[in-house]
């Protein structure tokens, strides 16, 4: 590992003269080192190739060629269920598990939002956001018998360009039982793989760190789309990566086009109850990994591209972060903040018309503002209250805070701000970080929002700068950049955490996504940013704490040159299925 050289030679440096076989890195080291590689400074970008390579762009739809395809319903985007209700358990009516609520669940979840047309090119966007639009993100389905859809219990994959799920494999009766027996009545399994050469083609070795976002994001869709039928999401840590892999089919995989496991969601009814304790012993039996390795797995997974450039330090950081046995007790720490002044109130505003409509700017009109109770209503949705979707998902106590850049919130002051999801770290970063800032509650901040005020002053050229000097940055209501408790969350856990740490990016920046459209504006995640930079901007010094993501949110500018068509015109033209109108 020729990168490793630069990121070990303080260490190697002090090495004994008689030890001339120095020990090899570990995989924290690794992990370590590419966070360090890939990082972008000024004047130097983390390694990729450089241009576009046209010819070798992937397809972003993943087919299993010979595999059962079973078509879902195309379903009207309606009234119900509305908006603010869907992010509190208990507050949206449950739907019955049957063909019409999976074909919901993934409509909302991983569908075709929309065609956009410039000239003669032509490109799909989804309801989950991804890094430039390349959807490295994979679906799957594990279910007993789902009236409608099949009669047997079975793995299935989900095509989003047919929304339709594909038949990869039967289980027996004995095995699904084995599985059911260990989670709510009526719960059904999704997983979620990545595809890094999709992501690669176009960022080279910095495309690790969007995969990860990217599967955040489909973690909070997921969340979200099951709480619209009145069901939950939990991750189901428990489970090993290479008992995933079993589980999914795609442990035959190899090579650049292979699919990596992320992580299995358990979705049921709320209110049916689903400890802590009971979460962290779900296994996939050892029988029921045997029965799936002998199972015969339909179709074989399309070719992507015709030619690939390699990057081998993501597959070496795919490997050190690979989760290989369950989590220690100190890693299931369910939420217990309680966010009061979080109001649920009875707007008419509707949730399944947000998650469509969602977009990522590429342009902010740099005048656009909202109000400061505005401001605070977004950010009261992004802290993890005890009963607050989506992040009831997640198992870890909450790692990540936001630092604002605020430029356009009416009768707030401009300037920079921290955002405390976690408010028992405010000690140690403001000890961390700049020690003229300010730390005093803004005027007017509702009780239960750790927000405090740094420093005054016009925040638009430090965003901007730190974003790749991306001018988005700077021309919205505020940019925000996720700062995680980094190097004290690998060695508690363990290098497999990383990718857990993007996770809960992606997580929070799905939430704003949708939070920018309810409140008639638009927002876009930000992967291009300056880490060290924007530590610099907060006075950080050392990687106890590391930016991960940056976003931003404002006022939209269109392109009139873009025109926009329907998300499944194709399936009623080519294979006369009802499509229901926009």
């Amino acid at each position: 590992m020729r990168w490793m050289t630069a990121a070990r030679a303080s260490e190697t440096a002090n090495t004994s003269e008689f030890d001339k076989h120095p020990e090899p890195p570990t995989a924290l080291d690794i992990t370590l080192a590419y966070h360090e590689r890939t990082k972008h400074r000024p004047f130097r970008s983390a390694p990729a190739l450089g241009y576009m390579d046209w010819d070798t762009q992937p397809d972003p739809f993943r087919r299993f060629e010979g595999a059962a395809v079973l078509p879902l319903d195309l379903l009207p985007v309606g009234p119900e269920p509305r908006y603010e209700p869907a992010f509190a358990l208990g507050r949206s009516t449950r739907t019955p598990l049957d063909r019409v609520s999976i074909s919901q669940l993934f409509q909302d979840a991983l569908a075709l939002s929309s065609w956009k047309q410039a000239g003669s090119s032509r490109w799909s966007l989804r309801v989950n956001p991804s890094s430039g639009n390349l959807h490295p993100t994979e679906g799957y389905l594990v279910a007993g018998p789902i009236a409608g859809l099949h009669p047997r219990p079975a793995v299935y994959h989900y095509t989003p360009f047919e929304h339709a799920l594909e038949l990869r494999a039967e289980l027996s009766d004995e095995a699904w039982l084995k599985i059911a027996a260990q989670l709510p009545e009526g719960a059904v399994l999704v997983g979620l793989t990545s595809i890094h050469w999709r992501e690669s083609w176009k960022y080279g070795e910095r495309a690790f760190r969007y995969c990860h976002h990217d599967a955040g994001h489909a973690i909070g869709s997921f969340a979200v789309s099951a709480a619209g039928l009145g069901w939950e999401a939990k991750l189901l840590e428990s489970v090993t990566d290479g008992d995933l892999a079993v589980l999914l089919g795609v442990h035959v995989q190899t090579g650049v086009e292979a699919e990596h496991p992320d992580c299995l969601l358990a979705v049921f009814p709320q209110g049916a109850g689903f400890t802590i304790d009971e979460q962290r012993v779900f296994t996939i039996v050892g029988t029921v990994c045997d029965e799936l390795r002998g199972a015969r797995w339909s179709g074989a997974p399309n070719r992507l591209s015709s030619d690939h450039h390699l990057w081998p330090v993501i597959d070496e950081v795919a490997t050190a972060t690979e989760k290989l046995s369950r989590p220690g007790e100190a890693f299931w720490s369910p939420i217990v903040f309680e966010n009061s002044s979080l109001e649920i109130g009875d707007s008419p505003l509707a949730l399944r018309p947000i998650i469509h409509q969602r977009r990522s700017a590429v342009a902010l009109d740099g005048h656009t503002g909202i109000t400061r109770d505005a401001f605070y209503q977004i950010l009261l949705k992004v802290m993890p209250g005890s009963r607050q979707v989506p992040f009831t998902t997640l198992p870890w106590r909450p790692c990540v805070d936001l630092l604002l850049f605020v430029h356009r919130a009416a009768d707030l002051t401009p300037g920079l701000y921290a955002l405390l999801r976690d408010p028992t770290r405010k000690e140690a970063l403001e000890r961390a970080m700049d020690r003229a800032f300010a730390w005093t509650r803004p005027e007017a901040c509702p009780e239960s929002l750790p927000l405090f005020f740094l420093e005054g002053g016009d925040a638009r050229r430090a965003a901007q700068q730190t974003s790749c000097d991306q001018e988005i940055a700077a021309a919205g209501v505020f940019a925000a950049a996720m700062l995680t408790e980094y190097r004290a969350s690998l060695e508690a856990f363990g290098p497999w955490f990383y990718r857990r740490l993007y996770w809960e990016t992606g997580v929070i920046g799905q939430v704003l996504y949708l939070e920018a459209e309810a409140s008639g504006i638009r927002s876009t995640g930000i992967g291009c940013f300056l880490d060290d930079l924007t530590h610099q901007v907060f006075g950080l010094t050392d990687d106890r704490f590391q930016v991960l993501y940056h976003f931003t949110m404002g006022g939209p500018v269109d392109d009139p040159r873009l025109q926009t068509h329907p998300p499944y015109q194709h399936l009623g033209r080519a294979h006369g299925r009802e499509v229901p109108r926009e």
